[in-house]
């Protein structure tokens, strides 16, 4: 029996990723009944998906994995992707360096991932360097995203905006409604598809059939940070049921 205890580190108003996260970690247990995982959250305050309530929530993640750092989590995943996005080309890399900095000057070091640099790690992984992708953003941030992969080597052939503002509302869409969002994508010449490019956004009860029809890879935020955090925890990055990234062999 082998127990893992992760920290979140989460927007004030996301109630998706501590209901998708460990969703997937239940779902790893069918393959792997010997494991165990506790989630544990800390949060920072952000109510709108703008850049400048962005850059003010980043300003609290330092607090956040402080906190988590008396509960001796074994990794921390800092779990808002546009928000590491908005600071820039390479920030995920320097912001998980400063949080592992501050998770070990609070006597918790362990391994610090973040959903961003998760979501290039996941494409990497499955070899793709063009992709179509749904996002529930404004326009604006939209293409911050789509700036940030294409600085990193990944062609966004085509996107989706939703045009959704208040982070709550972005939580209550209907992952069903996917089923049709993606469609309106022009999918050619595409390696993966992104179905979810936002942690807020519900999605994972759709991956796996939107995937069998596309016949492409489908990631999503949840679907690549948890990729990250298994193997950060050392373990196979395998997950039943979740797309061909979390795909046993």
């Amino acid at each position: 029996m082998s127990a893992h205890r992760v920290g979140l580190v989460v927007p004030s108003s996301n109630i998706t990723m501590e209901a998708e996260i460990p969703e997937l970690l239940r779902r790893r247990r069918e393959r792997f009944p010997g494991e165990t995982f506790t989630v544990h959250g800390s949060r920072m305050r952000m109510r709108h998906v703008t850049p400048e309530e962005l850059r003010r929530m980043d300003g609290e993640s330092d607090r956040c994995v402080t906190e988590l750092a008396d509960a001796r989590v074994d990794v921390y995943v800092y779990a808002c992707l546009v928000a590491i996005m908005a600071g820039g080309t390479g920030y995920h890399e320097s912001a998980e360096r400063r949080l592992a900095a501050v998770a070990e000057a609070a006597q918790g070091a362990a391994p610090v991932v973040s959903s961003a640099g998760a979501l290039l790690a996941g494409l990497e992984a499955l070899g793709a360097r063009n992709v179509a992708m749904v996002t529930p953003y404004l326009p604006e941030l939209t293409g911050l995203v789509r700036d940030y992969l294409e600085a990193h080597g990944v062609s966004v052939r085509d996107a989706l905006s939703l045009g959704v503002a208040d982070n709550l509302a972005v939580g209550c869409l209907d992952p069903e409604a996917l089923l049709a969002h993606h469609r309106r994508l022009d999918l050619t010449g595409c390696d993966a598809l992104v179905l979810s490019a936002c942690v807020q956004m519900p999605s994972l009860s759709v991956v796996q059939r939107v995937e069998d029809e596309v016949g492409i890879p489908v990631v999503t935020a949840a679907t690549a940070t948890t990729y990250v955090l298994l193997r950060a925890l050392g373990l196979a990055p395998v997950v039943p049921g979740a797309g061909r990234l979390l795909a046993d062999g």
